[in-house]
């Protein structure tokens, strides 16, 4: 029997270039590879349609993301009133298929009462209230600020009742803890993020450099970049790279100050990784323990040594994989003695074992499935 289902996905998933649509499109893949005739639904502003998506879904559509005032609404969040669609409402109810929401962001589904006995499941990539509270600590605009604290606020209700309506799948033990605890959710599972990489493929031996990795245009993420250029390497003359998305012109000027110092900006999915795999130390703090790291994880696959802060392991079985440390001294003792330690097979087969007993594609993907049908 042909099993088919519904997918509906807060932004094109593809190409997988940015942590919000790497478990979206593996999960796709995998689905597919194991015999699934998948319906992608998503929400397109500024991707555009992906040949890709047509090659592993039965069918895919398209639709219009509500932009400013267009998208706001007094009692739901922005980013679920802002994919609010009639057209895709009428589809989804053309037949009888099961449907994963991919994000909290495409749920507004669940506020009509025709999807009352529909199988729907929703993936939760992040407690999104508790993530919006932390942009809105990291921001540094005033506007910005505001925006973010009151989505929180929304957010926290508006995450509440549809916990309370369907199975949940986080990515962490912690956000099933919230869910389940403070949000009130009596049907919430772990199912790990699927990931492109399920092989370690980390070299041994030397790399050339200390490199801190991720989106840029993230306020939390730039400031763990200043931090590291103005608390960490300001002293320590060791060449230090940093990669990433929409980076501000004050970060190009911090990064640029040191002659040992350096940014690539707006880098490729291939870059990035040669980046990754050619770099000594993968330095990785994070001032948000919500959510999964997944650029820790991608350093853990290909990279040599990894340093981070209690926050970007928190709740997750990959502290063992990383050298720990919180305050600047620390961090640069550790890099003065991991930047000559070569990295070694002892490593790689640590790795292997935990990263393949958490975070195996087929495995999680059953799970997944598991609870559509």
């Amino acid at each position: 029997m042909i099993k088919r289902i519904h997918i509906v996905a807060h932004d094109v998933p593809y190409p997988i270039d940015y942590g919000g649509v790497i478990d979206i499109f593996c999960t796709i893949k995998t689905l597919h590879q194991q015999g699934f005739e998948i319906i992608l639904h998503c929400f397109d502003y500024g991707r555009g349609p992906r040949e890709e998506l047509e090659k592993i879904c039965h069918e895919v559509f398209y639709y219009e993301r509500k932009k400013g005032h267009k998208g706001f609404c007094f009692h739901l969040p922005y980013i679920v009133a802002s994919r609010s669609n009639p057209d895709l409402l009428e589809r989804l109810l053309a037949d009888k298929y099961p449907i994963l929401l991919e994000g909290i962001h495409c749920s507004f589904l669940t506020t009509d009462p025709r999807f009352g006995n529909r199988k729907i499941v929703l993936r939760a990539f992040n407690a999104e209230s508790l993530y919006y509270k932390q942009l809105f600590k990291h921001e540094r605009s005033l506007l910005k600020k505001v925006y973010f604290l009151h989505e929180s606020r929304l957010l926290r209700r508006y995450e509440a009742s549809v916990a309370s309506k369907l199975p949940v799948l986080t990515l962490s033990d912690d956000d099933k803890r919230y869910f389940k605890e403070i949000l009130g959710a009596k049907d919430v599972h772990t199912v790990p993020v699927l990931l492109p990489h399920q092989e370690v493929t980390s070299k041994e031996g030397l790399g050339s450099f200390c490199l801190y990795h991720g989106n840029l245009g993230i306020a939390e993420n730039e400031k763990a970049a200043a931090w590291l250029l103005e608390e960490v390497f300001v002293k320590l003359k060791i060449p230090f790279v940093i990669a990433g998305k929409k980076p501000s012109a004050r970060l190009e000027r911090l990064a640029h100050m040191g002659c040992h110092t350096c940014l690539v900006s707006d880098p490729g999915e291939k870059e990035l990784n040669d980046l990754i795999s050619k770099a000594q130390i993968n330095i990785l703090p994070s001032f948000n323990e919500t959510g999964v790291k997944l650029k820790l994880l991608n350093a853990l696959f290909n990279g040599r040594h990894c340093i981070v802060n209690d926050a970007a392991v928190h709740g997750t079985p990959l502290g063992p994989l990383c050298h720990v440390a919180e305050k600047p001294a620390p961090i640069q003792r550790l890099i003065q003695q991991l930047y000559y330690l070569p990295f070694g097979e002892e490593e790689i087969r640590i790795r292997e074992k935990i990263l393949n007993q958490h975070f195996n594609n087929e495995e999680n993907a059953r799970a997944i499935s598991s609870y559509l049908y």
